[in-house]
């Protein structure tokens, strides 16, 4: 036996073994983003037995892992592999691999032409013998949805012979005199339709376009037209004889084609229209495949709608009983004088937008929404068995809900026409809700000005929506006409309970109806309802009411990818999340509300992702915390067992990362709060470090998320921030109507406080940051408090009278519906409240301001005026404070390119570490950018 003295020095050499190691560990740079890995596109196979992902740095190459669901560790690394999928078999991984960047890269650099790039490749891995085929220059693959072990394989162009001619790859004279012909240009390229296995193969040239049935019976593939010659065509191939038939030739294009649900019937639309032609008129055609002929063909004059075309824009679908097919019809082109005058010349041609009081939609959003106002499609339906065409959608009531699979003999219709003025300043407009019949397209009102978004039971036999305006969920019985209160009796509010701005709160959603329309599941904040819509005062907590006695949110999780109906014969898995911890699992109950849910498992994690195998209970899972990476892990439906089966980011165990705790906290007004505190790696209570403070809205639920080091978009990296050895805070916010900024400030600043209280923060070097609505947050902060060293403000409203009656040019929206019914909270009009327009506007306050500032604001931000971060700098450089505006060139709200999100990550850590941590101070910040500087440096040295 060791003695004690034995015991200690056993002891002391751990820890100092431990010790060591921790210093080994180093801080998080800028140049570890690329690297860092995220884990995509799980997915099990229907019999449970393989287990595939995609992971990828977030620069650089990637890899798929294939594997047995009982043995991870016998892996299959496709390196470089992207969009895979399993064989709807079960025996083969398909996916595609694509070239090294690095070398893609260097070809770049040399200017190397397209045709000189390396292209995709495929691979088809065999999950018995584990064994993998390539084949080179892939544009595209497809493989049966439902059943059949095939594949089509569509390559790119093929690149002329090095030793042909250069104006020519082939003759078709034998003497030596014969001129050489030049390829008749096409863009169809080469397609493969083979069987996994390779044992059955088939080629064709000159294809534009290909599918396969559902069921993997047949491949349709249409040739592209070659010029100067009259060849598209449209082929189906029969992949049990090899067969390969003509279904239709001859025109200029075919498009859109889609086969019926049982593959019985092929239906596609086609022009002979010349490509160049600003109004070409369609046809739409069906093949019945059995029969081998066209059942039909719809031309523009059989249509119901007035001036009317079949338009290619929209989109083809079958009725599940295949008797109906569903097409576009678009309003007939128009012609209009001005337009068409060849006597004027471009120059002389007047342009300008002309804003109507009476409009329905401003011009900017009309302008935002051309393309697709032009695209517009309405509904209509052709019956198969008699060939009538009724028109569903309208000018009037356009909108027709098709649902994902048609059953139905009707649809929900609706419109907001009538209401859509007010849609600048009002986002929750009404709708008119109808319902609409197939067989003859006649209109029933459900109801006028219905607050909501109404969907169809399985069944067909109620319209359901959630009504905000009298926070209750409704449904209307369409064969008695009966609108019905789902919860209006129910003793627990069903409208979002912690919902803090002018408009109205929603819902936590619906969980699906039980077999038959026999009851529907609604959420409240933490627990299911079922409730009979013929008897909605019987209506049963699944949960119990344990959730909210325990202040636990349960949901259910749906484990069919297909599903319509929910059976209730079987086992009700619910995911849990507990507010007051943030711990997460799951939970068992059933569809009686008879017993409380039984947990299964619940810890210190988040769970996401989960996946069930179609046909076992095979189930795969994704877990994290702050410091674990949200890695895939293998169970089953009893979670009894979890076993790791990715590993992502090694390199994370050599450096410092940190932990977080939960902070609770007194807002200014006593209502209790909780926020993140991130804390580097062995911190120490009674030393002192500097603290950034992030915010925007509430945070506190994302504990368990974990957060990858990544160059900034526009807000601080928490990890570098931390692993740089700062403490980042970041507090929950809860907001009074009218007061958005003094709400900030009675928020964020007791809870600063209250981490101070726990000790190790350096107060003489703490600083806030925040984007958007957390940028206009820190914007007033500063004009009301100079505990903070430093600010980074990104893309701020300091000026609320000014981006009141601006334009979001993203969507091309006003921006009065923000103040008055949203994030803003001002809850009125500019004139009905100017005054709190103003007291909750840095700008008017900016003379109080000590706090250096840096401000990001891009030129082509569509969701705040670009202005807004220049009316703040320019008031700073007036007054004489130091500030900074970085403006992105082209850029959005947040950066989109990676090089300009690199950039702003080196300014920030520059910045912050400048004024917290008194590094000196880059060149960009003493000595600018010169306009005449630009793009000839950066400027990131560090001054004396």
């Amino acid at each position: 036996m060791l003695k004690v003295k034995q015991w200690a020095w056993v002891f002391g050499l751990a820890l100092l073994t431990q010790i060591s190691f921790a210093q080994q560990k180093r801080s998080l740079t800028h140049a570890d983003y690329d690297g860092w890995e995220n884990l995509s596109s799980e997915k099990i196979t229907k019999n449970g037995q393989f287990v595939g992902f995609q992971i990828s740095p977030q620069d650089g190459d990637g890899r798929i892992e294939v594997f047995p669901f009982k043995n991870p560790t016998q892996k299959v690394i496709i390196p470089r592999g992207t969009s895979f999928n399993f064989s709807s078999d079960d025996q083969y991984a398909i996916g595609k691999i694509t070239p090294q960047k690095d070398s893609i890269r260097v070809l770049k650099l040399r200017k190397k032409k397209a045709d000189d790039i390396p292209k995709d490749s495929l691979f088809i891995l065999n999950l018995t013998t584990r064994k993998v085929e390539k084949l080179p220059r892939v544009k595209s693959f497809a493989i049966p949805t439902e059943k059949g072990s095939w594949i089509a394989i569509h390559f790119e162009k093929e690149l002329p012979k090095k030793d042909a001619p250069k104006d020519s790859i082939a003759t078709n004279k034998t003497d030596s005199t014969a001129k050489i012909e030049k390829p008749k240009k096409t863009d169809g390229t080469k397609l493969l339709v083979r069987s996994l296995d390779g044992a059955k193969t088939w080629e064709f040239e000159r294809v534009k376009s290909y599918s396969f049935t559902p069921n993997g019976d047949f491949l349709q593939y249409t040739l592209a037209e070659e010029e100067k010659a009259d060849n598209a065509a449209v082929y189906l191939l029969n992949l049990s004889t090899g067969e390969s038939k003509l279904v239709h030739e001859k025109m200029t294009t075919y498009s859109n084609l889609v086969f019926s649900p049982q593959s019985a019937k092929l239906a596609f639309i086609a022009t002979d229209d010349s490509l160049k032609a600003k109004k070409p008129t369609h046809t739409l055609y069906i093949y019945d495949i059995k029969e081998g002929d066209l059942a039909t063909q719809v031309e523009k004059s059989a249509l119901k709608l007035e001036n009317s075309r079949i338009s290619p824009d929209g989109s083809l679908r079958f009725s599940e009983d295949e008797s109906r097919l569903f097409f576009g019809v678009a309003k007939d082109y128009m012609d209009y004088a001005y337009e068409s005058d060849t006597t004027i010349l471009d120059e002389e041609r007047v342009s300008l937008d002309i804003w109507g009081w009476q409009e329905a939609e401003i011009q900017p959003m009309q302008l935002k929404n051309k393309s697709q106002e032009e695209r517009k499609t309405y509904l209509a339906t052709l019956n198969l068995l008699d060939f009538s065409i009724t028109q569903l959608g309208t000018p009037e009531v356009e909108h027709v809900m098709m649902e994902n699979k048609i059953t139905k003999d009707f649809a929900l219709a609706w419109t907001d026409a009538p209401y859509r003025r007010s849609y600048s300043w009002d986002i929750q407009i009404g709708r008119d809700l109808y319902s609409v019949d197939f067989k003859t397209g006649t209109r029933t009102l459900i109801e006028k000005n219905a607050s909501g978004s109404p969907r169809l039971s399985p069944e067909g036999k109620y319209a359901y929506w959630y009504d905000a305006r009298d926070s209750s969920w409704v449904a209307y019985d369409l064969e008695s006409k009966a609108k019905i209160n789902l919860t209006k009796r129910i003793s627990v509010p069903f409208y979002d309970e912690i919902h803090d701005s002018p408009s109205l709160p929603g819902s936590y959603g619906s969980e699906g109806w039980l077999v038959g329309d026999a009851a529907i599941l609604i959420n409240d904040r933490f627990d299911i309802w079922k409730i009979d819509p013929k008897n909605p005062t019987s209506a049963v907590s699944l949960t119990l009411g344990e959730g909210r006695k325990k202040q636990i949110t349960f949901r259910r999780e749906q484990l069919k990818a297909d599903e319509t109906s929910i059976d209730p014969k079987e086992l009700l898995i619910l995911s849990a999340f507990n507010e007051l911890t943030k711990d997460n699992g799951f939970f068992t109950s059933t569809y009686e509300g008879k017993s409380a849910p039984k947990q299964v498992l619940m810890s210190a994690h988040r769970y996401l992702g989960i996946r069930k195998a179609q046909e076992s209970n095979q189930v795969i899972v994704r877990r994290s915390t702050y410091r674990e990476n949200p890695d895939i892990y293998l169970t089953d439906l009893t979670f009894k067992t979890l076993t790791k089966a990715s590993n992502l980011n090694p390199q994370q165990a050599g450096i410092k990362w940190g932990s977080v705790e939960l902070v609770s906290y007194l807002s200014n007004d006593g209502t209790p709060l909780q926020g993140l505190l991130f804390k580097p790696e062995g911190f120490d209570a009674t030393k002192k470090y500097p603290m950034m403070v992030y915010f925007y809205e509430r945070n506190s639920e994302t504990l368990h998320n974990y957060r990858a080091p990544a160059p900034s978009r526009s807000t601080i990296n928490i990890p570098y921030f931390v692993s740089n050895d700062y403490l980042v805070f970041v507090p929950d916010i809860k907001y009074d109507l009218g007061l958005p900024g003094p709400s900030a400030y009675d928020c964020i600043i007791p809870g600063v406080q209250a981490v101070i209280a726990k000790g190790g923060v350096d107060t003489e070097n703490m600083a806030i940051q925040g984007q958007s609505w957390g940028g206009y947050q820190v914007a007033y902060l500063i004009t009301r408090t100079n505990m903070f060293k430093a600010a980074g403000a990104g893309a701020p409203v300091v000026n609320m009278t000014s981006a009141y009656g601006g334009i979001r040019w993203g969507t091309g929206m006003s921006r009065m519906f923000q103040y008055e019914q949203t994030q803003s909270r001002i809850g009125g009009t500019l004139w009905e409240k100017p005054m709190y327009y103003l007291e909750n506007s840095p700008l008017f306050t900016m003379d109080r301001v000590q706090t250096p500032v840096l401000i990001m604001h891009n030129d082509a931000d569509g969701a705040v005026p670009w202005y807004q971060g220049i009316e703040m700098f320019m008031a700073l450089k007036r007054l004489n404070k130091p500030a900074w505006l970085l403006q992105y060139n082209g850029e959005d709200h947040n950066l989109v390119q990676r090089k300009n999100a690199k950039d702003l990550s080196v300014r920030l850590s520059q910045f912050f570490d400048h004024y917290l941590k008194g590094a000196p101070a880059p060149l960009w910040m003493t000595e600018g950018l010169p306009a005449v500087e630009k793009g000839k440096t950066l400027k990131y040295e560090l001054g004396n």
